[in-house]
């Protein structure tokens, strides 16, 4: 009973409003999303800040260059270093960088590949 009455009184996920939240040490936890953020209400992952390769804060419409040459998947041509883009947009997950590149179009970059302009 004691565990069912702590649970009620967690709050629901942030990300996916789930009611089932755990917590484990200082973290709550929601098992259906994976989604982490702290007990005093602070949730770490949006004041997490994007930075560029070299450590530069970045924010939506910034303009960038690429600092490496770049695959791109399901093409045979690749991005080369020096490619300038401009008009980025932040986004949350692993390729944090929506952009629309000149002679690609719609692409996804990872911040640690690319330095502000």
């Amino acid at each position: 009973m004691n565990g069912e009455m702590m649970m009620m009184d967690l709050p629901n996920c942030p990300k996916c409003k789930s009611e089932y939240t755990y917590e484990d040490g200082s973290l709550l936890i929601c098992p259906e999303c994976s989604h982490e953020w702290t007990v005093d209400g602070d949730n770490s992952e949006e004041k997490k800040s994007i930075k560029d390769a070299n450590g530069n804060v970045l924010s939506d419409g910034d303009s960038i260059t690429i600092i490496k040459d770049l695959k791109v998947k399901g093409s045979s041509s690749a991005l080369k270093i020096g490619t300038k883009v401009k008009n980025i947009r932040l986004v949350d997950g692993d390729h944090n960088i929506d952009c629309h590149i000149e002679g690609f179009g719609a692409m996804k970059l990872k911040s640690e590949f690319v330095k502000k302009l």
